[in-house]
C-alpha cells in the first residue's frame, strides 16, 4: 500500500499569508483645500481675461457702427445698427460654444493652458485697448450713450478749441508765462478746496491777465475779487488762521478764488461751465440760478444765447487759457491749432475740467480734471 503524504504541522511562529493590497493615502484636509483654491484662482483668472477682452470688442464694434450708422433714418441708419448688435450677441455665443469645446482639448494638455491662452488674448485686447483707433470708438460710443448731454459738451469743447485757434498766441503764451510765476499758490489754493488747478490758472488768466491790481469795478488782485460768498471768506480765514484777509496779498486772493470757485461748483452741482458763468456773474440779481430760472434754462447751452457777450464767452475764455497752460506745460510753447496735425493732437490733450471723449485723452496722463469740477 502506498503511504499517503503527511503533511508538516504548521510551526507556532508560522502565519497565514495575507492578501496584499496597495494602500492609497488620503489626501489631508489642508492639500485639499489648497487645490481648490488654486483651482479657483485659475478659473477666475481665465474668466476674467476672457470678460475683459469682450467688453473691449464689444465696445470696439458698437463704437465703430455708431459712426458707420449715425443718424435717424430707420433703413439706413436705425435697422442696420441693431443688426449689428444681433449678430455681435451671434459672435459670442458661438465664441463661447467653440472656447468650451478647445478647452477640454487644452485641459488635457495642461490645466493652466485654458487661463493662459485667456490671459494671452486678454493681452492683446489690452493692447489694442491702447491704441487712438479704441479712443475713437470708445468716444463714439460715447456720444451715442450720452445723447444729447454729450453732444453738447462736445459742441462747448469744439467752442473752447475754435476759441484758441483764434487767439494771439504770442500774447497768450506771455499770459502763461506770467501764470506760472504764481503756479505754487495756485496749486496750493486748488488742492485745498479741489478744484482743478489748471482751471484756476484759466481763471486768473481771465480776470486779470496776471497783472495783480484793483480794477475799476471793485476788483482786487490776480483773480480780482469783488463780492465772495461770506461762506467762503470764513472757510478761507479759519484755514489761513488769520483775522482779516488781506486780497492785496496773493496766496490770500488765490485762496478766495479757489473757495469761492468750489463754493459756485457745488451750487451748480459741479457743472463746469455754469460754476464759471456763476464765478463771473457773481451773487447780483439773485445770482445766476434765478437768472437761469427767469428763461427757462436748464445748462449752460440754453442760457448761452440770452447773456450779454462779456458773461458769454467767459468760460470759454476761462478753458482756452487753461488749455494754454496745459499745452505749454506739456510742449514748452503753444503749437498754432490750424498747422499740421495740430488740431487732432490738442484735442488729445484734452480741456482741463472737461471730460470729453472727442478723439482719446493722453495714455496714462494722470490729470484732476473731471467734467464734474468737485
Amino acid at each position: 500500500m502506498k503511504k499517503e503524504p503527511t503533511t508538516k504541522p504548521l510551526s507556532k511562529n508560522a502565519t497565514k499569508p495575507r492578501n496584499r493590497r496597495t494602500v492609497v493615502k488620503k489626501p489631508t484636509a489642508t492639500a485639499s483645500q489648497a487645490y481648490r483654491w488654486r483651482r479657483a484662482v485659475v478659473l477666475g483668472m481665465e474668466g476674467v481675461a476672457l470678460l475683459a477682452a469682450a467688453l473691449i470688442a464689444i465696445i470696439a464694434v458698437l463704437g465703430r457702427s455708431a459712426a458707420w450708422f449715425a443718424g435717424t433714418g430707420f433703413w439706413s441708419n436705425l435697422l442696420p445698427f441693431a443688426g449689428t448688435v444681433l449678430a455681435l450677441v451671434i459672435v459670442n455665443a458661438i465664441f463661447m460654444r467653440l472656447w468650451l469645446r478647445m478647452r477640454r482639448w487644452l485641459i488635457d494638455r495642461g490645466t493652466i493652458l485654458p487661463a493662459s491662452l485667456a490671459v494671452l488674448i486678454a493681452v492683446a485686447a489690452f493692447w489694442f485697448a491702447a491704441q487712438d483707433e479704441f479712443g475713437r470708438e470708445l468716444g463714439n460710443l460715447r456720444a451715442l450713450v450720452g445723447g444729447t448731454e454729450a453732444a453738447e459738451r462736445a459742441t462747448l469743447a469744439h467752442q473752447v478749441f475754435a476759441s484758441y485757434r483764434r487767439s494771439d498766441l504770442r500774447q497768450l503764451q506771455q499770459i502763461i508765462e506770467r501764470a506760472h510765476v504764481y503756479w505754487p499758490i495756485i496749486q496750493e489754493a486748488a488742492d485745498e478746496y479741489r478744484v482743478d488747478a489748471e482751471v484756476l490758472v484759466g481763471v486768473g488768466a481771465a480776470e486779470s491777465s496776471f497783472y495783480p491790481r484793483d480794477s475799476k469795478d471793485g476788483g482786487r488782485g490776480l483773480f480780482q475779487i469783488t463780492a465772495p460768498p461770506q461762506v467762503s471768506i470764513e472757510r478761507v480765514k479759519k484755514r489761513l488762521a488769520i483775522n482779516a484777509l488781506d486780497l492785496l496779498n496773493q496766496r490770500h486772493n488765490a485762496f478766495v478764488a479757489a473757495a469761492t470757485l468750489s463754493h459756485y461748483f457745488r451750487e451748480m452741482r459741479g457743472d463746469l461751465f455754469l460754476g464759471l458763468l456763476a464765478y463771473n456773474i457773481g451773487p447780483q440779481n439773485g445770482g445766476l440760478r434765478s437768472i437761469m430760472k427767469q428763461y427757462g434754462a436748464r445748462d449752460f447751452v440754453t442760457i448761452q444765447p440770452y447773456l450779454q457777450n462779456l458773461p458769454r464767452d467767459y468760460p470759454i475764455r476761462v478753458l482756452t487759457a487753461a488749455l494754454a497752460y496745459r499745452l505749454w506745460h506739456i510742449e514748452g510753447k503753444l503749437p498754432p491749432y490750424e498747422q499740421g496735425n495740430n488740431a487732432m493732437h490738442i484735442q488729445e490733450v484734452g480741456i482741463p475740467g472737461l471730460k470729453v471723449e472727442l478723439t482719446r485723452g493722453l495714455s496714462g496722463r494722470k490729470t484732476r480734471a473731471t467734467e464734474k469740477a468737485v
